[in-house]
């Protein structure tokens, strides 16, 4: 029977074979139940059958899994426009003006692009590492709203593979209300290659969310933050934060532009009362 079962595997090897599912899984359940009979008959089964026969199960679990719907697959890619129309913006140097320079250090500049609207960009430097700042900003999302006071809610919608999630944000209120309750819904796309991590962001449309009474739904995005450690030094992080944001609404330019360079101010220092806090506490 095995010759017969390597023949069957033999023949999925051809394109035109391997995308029939139904054939891939019979021969994976085949080649396990063969070597199964194998070991029983052999008072030492080699390593090479249970190293085999563990794959052989890895690779008829794979192929149980279901791939991403049709919705599924049109969120991974807005995710992926997302960080590529970021990015993008980010790599063009010429245009920006300053807005802010806080005596630390930090500092907003700003730029107007004729499909956008006017975009923001923070520069600071964290004194904790990537991984510190990397596990606030994605693992512990859901927290946001317990440092930031401009944050009242970040609650996950949905998670889809590993990279990207749907999320619904509500932002507190201003001072003196100058800019109601504001909600946004987004898909969001987090991607790590070597010591640089990208986060990237847009709004999206998601049925189970629709717009909720005593909030406006904004619209945001293109957006990212991406992370770095800091050249020679691995225990500081640069941080860079394009922001993007549609309040919606009627309200003056100029109060929407304040509020927004000293939004992304007011984070950087919030994040690292954070990230000071979670240090001291795991110490």
């Amino acid at each position: 029977m095995l010759p017969a079962t390597f023949k069957l595997c033999a023949a999925i090897s051809y394109q035109h074979l391997r995308n029939m599912t139904g054939l891939r899984r019979q021969a994976a359940v085949a080649i396990s139940q063969e070597l199964s009979k194998l070991a029983c008959r052999s008072t030492g089964p080699s390593t090479w059958i249970n190293q085999v026969r563990r794959r052989s199960s890895l690779l008829s679990s794979r192929l149980e899994e279901k791939p991403f719907s049709e919705m599924e697959m049109s969120y991974i890619k807005q995710g992926e426009e997302a960080l590529q129309k970021s990015l993008s913006i980010l790599g063009d140097q010429d245009g920006w003006k300053t807005e802010t320079v806080v005596d630390n250090g930090d500092k907003v500049l700003s730029k107007v692009l004729p499909d956008v609207g006017k975009v923001f960009r923070l520069e600071v430097v964290v004194d904790q590492p990537l991984d510190a700042v990397y596990s606030e900003l994605v693992d512990n999302m859901e927290q946001m709203g317990d440092w930031n006071p401009n944050v009242k809610e970040v609650k996950i919608l949905q998670k889809i593979g590993k990279d990207t999630v749907i999320t619904h944000e509500k932002a507190a209120a201003t001072p003196g209300n100058i800019v109601g309750p504001r909600d946004f819904v987004s898909v969001r796309c987090a991607k790590r290659r070597g010591s640089t991590c990208v986060l990237a962001g847009m709004s999206t449309k998601y049925g189970a969310m629709p717009e909720q009474e005593g909030f406006i739904r904004a619209e945001n995005g293109p957006t990212c933050m991406i992370l770095r450690p800091l050249p020679g030094r691995p225990s500081q992080t640069k941080l860079t934060w394009l922001l993007s944001i549609d309040l919606k609404g009627w309200l003056p330019k100029t109060i929407i532009n304040q509020v927004l360079s000293q939004t992304q101010v007011d984070f950087a220092n919030h994040l690292r009362e954070r990230l000071a806090q979670t240090v001291a506490v795991s110490c």
